[in-house]
């Protein structure tokens, strides 16, 4: 794609970067067919190519973002199936980042809009907050016929149970010799409303030989504030500054993350804290060490267990498929485990969960979770497994199959306790 930025704004790296972003884009149009807005609405607009017109017309130009460009940028799920299908290696990831950013700051939304998303920033990334919110969302819930549509949204999203349990704290120690040392980001949504996910993990963990620290200090990643077009450096900082302190100290093997839609912000860290030379370089130094659960336990080698007789279909989360690209380590370790793991059809389209897009752009977020879960169903499996919250949430609230962590089963079938939303299965 030709682009038009002059001397004078390529001095700007953020800028420097679009260009070169926008200059590798060949206009293929391959990305339509991946892309979920796409496939729904069939807007050129609402596709990574339209989109990409559409952030080259306003950064070239210097221009504030207009309601329009506001409105089809809001709509990416920012699922990155567009970068797996592009043939030219386009980083859209890196130009959407700076097109919400731009948004953010240059365009005035609606009064309830404003509010809302505020609302997400100060609530979603704070484990207290987000308890309140979700206790007064359980309060509201027989009333939700009386709310506005994307508050009535919210309260349905609200789980049903919530966790006052603070999760794994300190060291874990390896059972046997100690092969690796890791960290373990405990995430901000997912320890109130699945604590059972980290608790698994640093089980399993432990049983194969690692010794697992959570790091004081260490909270939400930044993707959920980052994805709203809000500056997250302050959440990078202080994750940055609590690993580098156990790598400097006793030292880590791996930075272990069990919600990909983390894993893909803190693999992504270095790029975002670039143009800080007090943080680049420790930034990066901990995205280096960044891997997601399934990646870690794959260098472990887990036990081959005996077959049971329990399909699962594998729903694979787009930051982990997409943004991570680790796409067959989960499902050859649930295969290990000695389940029969089903594919669903479609399985690159996004389940509509997408961070806080179920509480943004809930239409589109209800309809490709209505396609997603007819999908799962059609593999007449027992149980889906997935390796993101928000996806485990989506799923659960529109979808009628019991949803748990990939790590939740390898951990059971490891000798821990089978996870609450398998009981009803009885002789497994």
């Amino acid at each position: 794609m030709q682009t038009r930025f002059s001397p004078e704004q390529l001095k700007d790296p953020n800028l420097a970067e679009a260009n070169a972003i926008l200059r590798a884009c060949v206009h293929c149009g391959f990305c339509t067919a991946t892309c979920p807005t796409y496939v729904l609405l069939g807007d050129e607009l609402d596709s990574p190519r339209g989109r990409i017109y559409l952030i080259k017309e306003m950064l070239e130009g210097g221009k504030r973002a207009t309601e329009k460009v506001a409105r089809h940028i809001d709509r990416c799920l920012s699922c990155l199936a567009c970068m797996t299908t592009c043939p030219s290696g386009v980083h859209y990831m890196h130009l959407v980042d700076q097109a919400r950013a731009h948004v953010e700051t240059t365009y005035v939304r609606p009064l309830g809009d404003r509010l809302l998303r505020a609302l997400l920033a100060a609530v979603l990334p704070y484990p207290a907050r987000f308890r309140w919110a979700m206790w007064g969302a359980r309060l509201a819930r027989p009333f939700a016929v009386l709310l506005p549509g994307r508050l009535k949204d919210m309260v349905a999203l609200a789980p049903r149970r919530l966790s006052s349990d603070p999760g794994p704290r300190g060291e874990t120690m390896a059972a046997g010799t100690r092969r690796k040392r890791v960290a373990l980001l405990t995430g901000c949504v997912q320890q109130p409303i699945e604590p059972s996910i980290n608790a698994a993990t640093v089980r399993l963990l432990s049983r194969l030989g690692c010794e697992v620290v959570v790091p004081d200090g260490v909270g939400c990643c930044g993707a959920l504030v980052h994805h709203l077009g809000k500056d997250a450096h302050g959440f990078v900082k202080a994750n940055v500054a609590a690993l580098h302190r156990e790598i400097e100290g006793k030292g880590l093997d791996a930075i272990v993350v069990n919600a990909s839609g983390c894993g893909t912000t803190v693999k992504d860290y270095g790029h975002m804290m670039r143009n800080d030379p007090a943080w680049a370089e420790k930034a990066a130094r901990v995205s280096s060490l960044a891997r997601d659960v399934s990646e870690v336990l794959a260098e472990l080698e887990i036990p081959e267990a005996p077959k049971r007789d329990i399909a699962v279909a594998y729903h694979a989360a787009c930051s982990l498929q997409h943004g991570q690209r680790v796409r067959t380590e989960p499902k050859a370790l649930l295969a290990r485990a000695g389940f029969e793991v089903r594919e669903p059809r479609e399985g690159h389209l996004c389940c509509g969960s997408a961070g806080s897009y179920n509480l943004l752009q809930p239409a589109i977020a209800n309809t490709l979770a209505a396609r997603k879960v007819g999908h799962l169903a059609d593999t007449k499996a027992q149980v889906v497994a997935t390796g993101n919250i928000g996806c485990m949430v989506q799923l659960r609230q529109h979808g009628s199959l019991p949803v748990v962590h990939t790590v939740e089963l390898l951990d059971w079938t490891a000798g821990g306790p089978k996870p609450q939303a398998l009981a009803h299965l009885t002789g497994a």
